[in-house]
């Protein structure tokens, strides 16, 4: 039986939409630090496993996020993490895609903002390049980033939607649910099928991706890989 391509996206991206941005080989790859830190194996044979320990680096670490728990990979330590990987099928009705305020396509002119709320308000890993994974929108005042949202991993008829941020002195006004819409409802616009990935605990966020349409798949490992 064939998985589904989201029970490994990682493998399923940097292997196909977004080759050009994997480093590794035929038993492992990573995304370019620069962009991200997830990584994969080919499979669970020991030369995969020993490739995509080697792909550790020194200091900082690889995520891995898979259906399965993953088996010891050589040379590292491993920190497990589970949350939920949600799609959409079509969006619902709600308040967030009537909003009163405007939103924004975000530039390259914006990235130095964008890493500096994604830093303060960690929504996920976020780089100097995190940015150029997909298309990115947000709500700004005054030429300041208040919230932002965009697009991260992309195996093939799927795009992830990540990065949904708003800065802490302004919530409150609907800028993530709005963000959350829009970047959905693009997705889908494009034949695609959104999903994203959010802590099991997080009640608040798991209720809000309720109310516009998303919907629990199915329960994921995540593994934060760091040199032994």
């Amino acid at each position: 039986m064939t998985a589904h391509p989201l029970d490994r996206p990682v493998w399923s991206a940097l292997t196909n939409r977004q080759a050009d941005l994997a480093l590794g080989d035929t038993h492992a790859l990573r995304m370019d630090p620069d962009y991200g830190l997830f990584a994969a194996a080919a499979d669970r044979t020991r030369q995969s496993l020993a490739a995509l320990g080697a792909l550790t680096p020194a200091s900082g670490a690889l995520a891995l996020v898979e259906a399965d728990r993953p088996p010891r990979v050589p040379g590292t330590r491993c920190e497990l993490r589970y949350i939920w990987q949600m799609t959409a099928e079509a969006l619902r009705p709600h308040a967030a895609s009537r909003p009163d305020f405007e939103i924004v396509p975000l530039t390259e002119d914006d990235a130095p903002q964008m890493l500096a709320l994604a830093t303060l308000t960690e929504p996920g890993p976020f780089f100097s390049r995190t940015h150029r994974l997909g298309d990115f929108i947000g709500v700004k005042a005054r030429g300041q980033l208040l919230a932002m949202a965009g697009e991260r991993m992309k195996p093939v008829g799927f795009t992830e939607i990540s990065g949904v941020c708003t800065h802490p002195n302004h919530r409150g006004y609907g800028y993530a649910a709005a963000l959350t819409y829009l970047a959905t409802q693009r997705v889908l616009e494009r034949g695609e099928q959104p999903f994203l990935h959010v802590y099991a605990h997080n009640k608040a966020a798991i209720a809000l991706y309720e109310a516009l349409g998303f919907s629990l798949r199915r329960e994921m490992a995540m593994a934060v890989l760091t040199r032994a």
